[in-house]
């Protein structure tokens, strides 16, 4: 194969010798430069054939130096085009396109140069330019037309409101990005069964590959949550009819994997799901909408008043002299007063107060 590119490119040779030598008379001709052996056949032929040959020899000796930068030049682009997220490459496309479009359109009137030479070089950087311009912009923008619906396929509901003309109604749920804490966590499994969650759950790939690590881990533990949150997202794209989708989407300029999230929530105007509380702050600042896990599960949580009597089953110690600790069904934490010395046993208790924060909710008691 290397030896049959050789000679091919060898054989380019003979032709690339004389359009040299035709272009060169082309541009002596066309600012007026006449030479004598411009109009003699013969020598012409002669002119021609030495051209061909010696173009020729150059592209054979030149071949393997050329199949080599071909071959590495190949790879470069290769593994160029597997780094980049396939959005971007659908939308690259659709910017490439329409640059094509408007340097045709632009070329019709670049043409009209009587120069051959100045309106051939001009009309090249007219398709390089527009196609480059075309590429880069459909990529830095694809948020912006993202969001205005572009190539956003309609499902048969949206479509049927389009066509009655009664689609100012629709409301199409957000699709909800998924952080890598909420995943290991596994009550997120329980939200979407019991179908309170809308729309399409996005999995981008570096919150995969956070997990594919964390499983990987030499310690136990970070091993142990690692894969339990690779099994729970088996279990809801086997188990739910929730539909998953893995975003193939990283940021080269950001290194941490919050603010990734964040950027992808952005991009596909989502929201990020999450229990992580400093996570939640930050995407407040950033106006990023987020559903938090632990706030849904205080809110659904029995409420408490002071006053009310319940039994609680004392497990060990508090920090202050007396306590005692007991947990709900749920694991909210009651503090009891005096508690201490029923370690192990279960006794009736009346609530105090009640303490709620974003990060979870405590219950002070005393004994009855």
């Amino acid at each position: 194969m290397r030896k049959f590119a050789r000679f091919f490119i060898a054989f380019l040779g003979l032709g690339i010798g004389p359009g040299i030598v035709f272009l060169i008379l082309l541009l002596l001709h066309s600012f007026n430069i006449h030479i004598r052996t411009e109009w003699d056949p013969n020598i012409l032929l002669v002119i021609y054939i030495a051209s061909a040959v010696i173009g020729g020899i150059l592209m054979f000796i030149a071949s393997s130096a050329i199949i080599r930068c071909v071959v590495h030049a190949y790879k470069w682009i290769e593994k160029k085009l597997y780094e980049i997220p396939i959005t971007d490459v659908v939308y690259g496309t659709i910017g490439l396109i329409t640059g094509l479009i408007i340097s045709f359109l632009v070329s019709q009137l670049i043409n009209q140069i009587p120069i051959p030479i100045i309106s051939g070089v001009l009309s090249v950087l007219t398709y390089v330019g527009f196609s480059v311009l075309g590429w880069s912009f459909a990529i830095k923008r694809r948020s912006d037309i993202l969001a205005a619906g572009l190539f956003r396929r309609m499902s048969k509901e949206e479509r049927a409101e389009r066509r009655t003309g009664k689609d100012k109604d629709v409301i199409v749920a957000k699709p909800k990005v998924l952080d890598t804490s909420v995943i290991i966590d596994g009550r997120i499994f329980d939200i979407c069964k019991s179908g309170f969650i809308e729309g399409a759950l996005i999995i981008p790939g570096f919150v995969l590959q956070e997990l594919r690590h964390i499983a990987d881990s030499p310690d136990t533990l970070k091993r142990n949550r690692g894969r339990r949150g690779l099994d729970v997202l088996n279990r809801i794209r086997k188990e739910l009819d929730t539909p998953v989708r893995i975003v193939e989407k990283d940021y080269d300029d950001l290194n941490e994997v919050d603010s990734k999230l964040l950027r992808v929530a952005q991009e596909m105007s989502g929201v990020v799901v999450t229990n992580d509380y400093n996570l939640n702050k930050v995407a407040e600042v950033q106006n990023v909408t987020v559903f938090n896990i632990n706030e849904l599960a205080n809110a659904v949580k029995p409420v408490l008043l002071p006053g009310e009597e319940m039994q609680a089953y004392i497990v060990k110690d508090g920090k202050e002299s007396g306590q005692g600790v007991a947990y709900l069904d749920d694991g909210t934490m009651i503090v009891v007063e005096g508690g201490k010395r029923f370690i192990g046993e279960e006794c009736p208790v009346v609530v105090t107060s009640v303490l709620q924060t974003a990060a979870g909710r405590m219950i002070f008691a005393k004994l009855k």
